[in-house]
Order: structure tokens, then sequence, then C-alpha cells
């Protein structure tokens, strides 16, 4: 008999992400004024978390989507190897969507706030990245979609696409 299992759509979304923080004033400047999410604040906490909050061991931050990023403070937290390139963690990376209008100048902040950059901005066919770190050596990404999607095979070439890639080929 097969075990019973959760239907494709029964998930719908990403509810939040809880992270552990060594500084709880330093992931704050990261995730609030660095990369713009709203700090949930009085009434907008969840109950359970409001005693938390107000103990100043959890800052809770919204996405436009209403996903929610906890951290909870652990000054006492030590990673395994603090050079982030060199740690385990079971997550590799979390990433941020953003409008291909806005990835530059989300690059140029990261580089203002010396985020330290682990790699990029890259381009691919699907689209930009960069990947930096928080204040705790967590990677992050912010991506974004092509402005002009690969052409696919199926699709065809402009004259002048076509022309400089026939050329290449002889």
């Amino acid at each position: 008999m097969q075990q019973p299992t959760l239907a494709f759509g029964m998930l719908r979304r990403v509810h939040h992400i809880a992270f552990n923080v060594r500084s709880l004033a330093a992931s704050r400047q990261f995730w609030g004024e660095i990369l713009g999410l709203h700090e949930l604040t009085g009434s907008e906490l969840p109950e359970t978390l409001k005693a938390l909050a107000m103990a100043g061991k959890v800052a809770s931050f919204a996405m436009p989507d209403d996903t929610i990023i906890d951290l909870f403070s652990e000054p006492d937290l030590v990673p395994p190897n603090p050079d982030p390139t060199q740690q385990f963690t079971r997550a590799n990376h979390l990433a941020f969507d953003i409008d291909p209008d806005c990835f530059d100048q989300a690059v140029s902040v990261l580089k203002t706030h010396q985020v330290p950059i682990d790699h990029g901005p890259v381009s691919r066919p699907t689209g930009r990245g960069i990947y930096f770190y928080d204040p705790d050596g967590f990677m992050v990404e912010i991506r974004c979609n092509a402005a002009n999607p690969p052409i696919s095979a199926s699709q065809e070439l402009p004259e002048t696409l076509a022309s400089v890639q026939l050329a290449a080929s002889s």
C-alpha cells in the first residue's frame, strides 16, 4: 500500500524563513536598510513572536509577497569555520528575485555598503545574478530574469543574428 503524500499545490508558498544571527543590530541593518525589507513592529508581529521581539531576541522582516524572514538573536553562535566559503550548512543560499531594470542598482547598493561579494555579477542566458554574504556568513543571491528571454531553437532568429552565427561557424 502506497503511503499518503501531499498533492502538488497543497503547500502554497514559503511562509517564513528563520535565521540564527550573532548581531541583531548588524542583521537589522543588512536585511532592513541595505536590502530594503520592511521590519514588522507592534501589531504587525505575530502573537507568537511579540514577547521575543519586546525582549530584543527576534526581528521579523516582510517581503512584498508576505514571506517573512525571522532573525533570532544567538550572540554566542560561532560558525564552524569563520570563512563562509568553507562552511557546511544544510542550506546553500537564499535567492531574491528583482526586476531586471533594478539589478544594476542592487549591485551598486551592495558595493556602496561594502557587503562581502562571493561572486558576480554573472550573466547567463536565463538572467543575471550576484552572490553575497549576510553579516553571519550566509550566502544570499539577488537574481533577475533575462530582459529578453533566450531564443529557443524552434524560434526563427533575426537575420542579423543568424548572419553572425553563420559567419562564426564557417
